[in-house]
């Protein structure tokens, strides 16, 4: 008795229009994915390098925090900026990058230092740089030079870093006095929520001249910001540059 013919496999993506579906249905994984990506590394970066100035309110009040932290969180986004820009051509990669820095602080803040820590928000709230990327990105679009967007649009990353914030912090550096002693409403929070243990620069900072925030020399921190911003991009465009080289040397052989 003879075998019976094996049925042959059918394709489950027939038409154009399951084609085109399946499609979108990648890219909408792909993208997901790329987003809890970047925010994982974007936040163990930020964690590394800023880490304790953006955690409290009077560690915030400070000249400190507006001329270290724009300069140290943009190294990232330099470097995916020219992977985005040079291999497919897509503007939007500083954004992209803030808004998963912005979720990924506020579901730290919200679960671990508030839900387990229980400090309260007002005074854990994470800064934002939503801002900034969307000045590098626009200068990206609009000089279509990845040399003047470094130049223009990185020392617009490190001001606006200042007038993003300000709306947020300036309710916090309200003058109070207390038994006689004149703070800020974020130096009183502080007294009244101790932490585990203050490190050395913090009173190093605290008895120099980059403790107080405003006053004539805020201006001269946010220009040093500006510029630093503008080298640090400068240098991490290098890093894309070299990432490219080495991993997407196999696409010229196709």
């Amino acid at each position: 008795m003879a075998a019976s013919p094996r049925a042959r496999p059918e394709a489950a993506i027939i038409t154009p229009e399951a084609r085109q579906r399946a499609y979108r249905q990648f890219d909408l994984l792909v993208a997901v994915l790329l987003f809890f990506l970047f925010m994982g590394l974007y936040h163990v970066v930020t964690m590394l390098t800023v880490g304790d100035w953006d955690f409290w309110d009077d560690w915030k009040d400070s000249r400190w925090w507006i001329s270290f932290t724009p300069v140290a969180q943009i190294a990232m986004p330099a470097a995916v900026v020219y992977i985005f820009w040079a291999r497919f051509r897509l503007p939007f990669a500083a954004t992209l990058l803030t808004l998963c820095l912005v979720a990924a602080e506020w579901l730290n803040r919200v679960l671990n230092m508030h839900g387990w820590a229980y400090y309260p928000l007002n005074f854990i709230w994470p800064a934002t740089l939503i801002p900034s990327g969307i000045a590098l990105d626009c200068t990206l679009v609009l000089t279509d030079s990845l040399l003047i967007s470094g130049i223009v649009g990185g020392f617009l990353w490190g001001v606006l870093f200042y007038m993003g914030n300000w709306p947020l912090i300036a309710p916090f550096l309200a003058p109070v006095n207390l038994h006689g002693s004149l703070m800020s409403i974020a130096d009183l929070q502080g007294y009244h929520y101790i932490r585990t243990g203050t490190p050395e620069y913090i009173r190093i900072i605290n008895r120099g001249t980059l403790r107080t925030f405003g006053q004539d020399p805020i201006y001269l921190s946010i220009a040093f910001a500006g510029f630093m911003s503008v080298v640090v991009y400068m240098a991490f465009l290098g890093v894309g540059w070299a990432f490219v080289r080495s991993q997407f040397s196999w696409m010229k052989k196709i």
